[in-house]
């Protein structure tokens, strides 16, 4: 049935249609956590000064860093690569699954019925094109007893306008596809909040339990919460496989579950340079989700027990990387049990676009900018360590080098790498493998120069090695993309196939633009305590 909620502010409650209200979270005192927001980027300006120094006055030493930096970002690809297999193999076994047959084989005392498990989908959007919400509650309504085990709660924003007529709309359009279709509002200018993604999905899942449980009377243990991005387009099976699941898992509330992350839902519509930037975004993803030496976290669009939820204390109003900052908090909220569990049915996002290959660069550019405010993570897993020394120093370590690591490698990293290989040779010719005078003096003979100098001196012989590694395994992430992309309508012309080739050797100029860059600017000014306004990214509605 149709139902919406109110946007009307109270100073301690908001109330809803039906008269009830939803009591704010209560605030508790905890470390100050700006304090820690500004780990990663000290740590960039540490690294690049540092860089600078030992380039001027050791730069062998600099150069050896750099190598080391390299090969182990080389090994790291190898691995991912390994991982990638691995991953399109289990993918291709999930997607041939027979799930009731498997809940049957599988189930225990302990496991729910299957049809004791309720889904609550919660979608938040802010200026979303309905044509965007529309494709994604058309991938939902085939699921598996949608119209009897799916509630769908469009998550909007008051400070949309016309929000309130859109959830109307959709909840007209699709009210006879589900259990129910609400759609919530939420506030403008509430303390404490800024204008984002999990202050949104924090209103609208409080407004859920409160309606569900408390109204309705559904069971809390028994409803699974999926929330996903507005252009998530879920594999078909994705609900009767997370069903299976949640009903088998004796750590139901204590999970995490993640499906991977393929960047295909507009692939046709954005430029062959960002094809590639975004084949390794998935490619890494699908390596963390499938490989069993790393630990997965959740990313984009992802599900958790409402029992977890509720109890964890919902999101946080004021962080845009709700995944990760989300899983932390339940993480301490359980003492340390939570994990993620990977569910091997991949579902599609959209990449960025605009018009022309600057607009979309800028695009992504400031997506990832928004993506790298999760650096703010690193402080956070540091203040909940300091805040909860009853979790296991061990076990928190762990996660806290697993949150770090990306992070980290983005920025000091990049930095050590790119600086270490490129300012000695500036500062110091002679460190070079070859001069270019020798060059120039012999030019039959350029190429034996230029391998004699690089496997004459083991420290470009490694750099070579790990350049060479890295553009190996670029290509074969390439490939593994090309192979489980949607079929096109149309065949590329030659200016779409020129772009493809040079897409590999520019792929350092590219991560470096849309990658590297704004996680560094990210950092800096976490560092300087600028904040950063919430801002959605342009994607196709095709």
């Amino acid at each position: 049935m149709p139902y919406r909620s109110d946007d009307n502010q109270q100073q301690n409650s908001r109330q809803v249609g039906t008269g009830w209200s939803i009591p704010q979270p209560t605030s508790t005192k905890r470390i100050p956590q700006q304090l820690f927001d500004g780990i990663p980027g000290i740590l960039v300006w540490v690294a690049l000064v540092f860089s600078l120094i030992c380039t001027v006055l050791f730069p062998r030493v600099m150069l050896w860093l750099a190598a080391i930096t390299g090969i182990y970002t080389a090994g790291r690809f190898v691995l991912s690569g390994f991982a990638n297999f691995i991953g399109l193999a289990r993918i291709r076994r999930w997607e041939h699954n027979d799930w009731q047959a498997y809940y049957e084989k599988k189930k225990t005392g302990v496991s729910l019925a299957i049809e004791d498990v309720q889904h609550l989908i919660i979608i938040p959007n802010y200026k979303e094109p309905i044509a965007v919400l529309r494709r994604s509650l058309e991938a939902l309504k085939i699921q598996n007893n949608a119209k009897t085990h799916v509630t769908i709660v469009l998550a909007m924003e008051a400070a949309e306008p016309n929000s309130h007529e859109k959830g109307e709309q959709l909840i007209t359009e699709y009210n006879a596809d589900f259990l129910h279709i609400f759609y919530t509002v939420h506030p403008e200018g509430l303390p404490n909040e800024m204008q984002c993604k999990s202050a949104n999905e924090a209103w609208a899942g409080r407004w859920a339990k409160k309606k569900l449980i408390d109204e309705l009377g559904y069971t809390i243990d028994h409803i699974c919460v999926t929330t996903m991005d507005a252009d998530t387009r879920w594999h078909p099976d994705y609900l009767e496989a997370l069903s299976t699941l949640f009903a088998l898992s004796e750590k139901r509330h204590t999970s995490f579950w993640q499906a991977p992350i393929r960047y295909h839902g507009n692939i046709w519509q954005i430029n062959p340079l960002l094809r590639l930037v975004n084949a390794y975004s998935t490619a890494i993803e699908l390596a963390y989700l499938a490989a069993p030496w790393w630990k997965a976290m959740p990313i984009s669009s992802y599900a958790l027990s409402l029992k977890l939820l509720h109890e964890s204390g919902y999101w946080d109003g004021d962080v845009i990387a709700d995944e990760w900052h989300m899983f932390i908090k339940s993480y301490f909220a359980t003492g340390g049990k939570v994990t993620v569990e990977p569910l091997m049915l991949p579902f599609l996002a959209d990449a960025t676009t605009s018009e022309g290959l600057w607009g979309e660069i800028k695009e992504r550019y400031l997506q990832t900018l928004r993506h790298a405010w999760g650096s703010k993570e690193v402080g956070y897993m540091v203040a909940k360590m300091l805040e909860h020394p009853e979790v296991s120093k061990r076990h928190a370590t762990s996660l806290l080098i697993r949150i770090s690591h990306d992070i980290l490698m983005a920025g000091a990293g990049w930095v050590i790498l790119t600086v270490g290989a490129q300012l000695p040779l500036l500062i110091h010719p002679e460190v070079a493998p070859f001069l270019p005078q020798d060059i120039l003096a012999d030019p039959t003979n350029a190429t034996s120069i230029i391998i004699g100098g690089i496997v004459g001196d083991p420290i470009w012989l490694v750099i070579a090695l790990a350049g060479l590694i890295v553009v190996i395994l670029a290509i074969v992430f390439w490939y593994l993309d090309v192979i489980v992309r949607p079929k096109r309508d149309t065949k590329a012309d030659v200016n779409e196939r020129l772009w493809t080739l040079v897409s590999i050797p520019l792929m350092p100029i590219l991560t470096l633009i849309v990658l590297a860059i704004p996680a560094i600017q990210a950092q800096t000014r976490l560092m300087l305590g600028q904040p950063l306004n919430f801002r959605v990214t342009k994607k196709s509605v095709k």
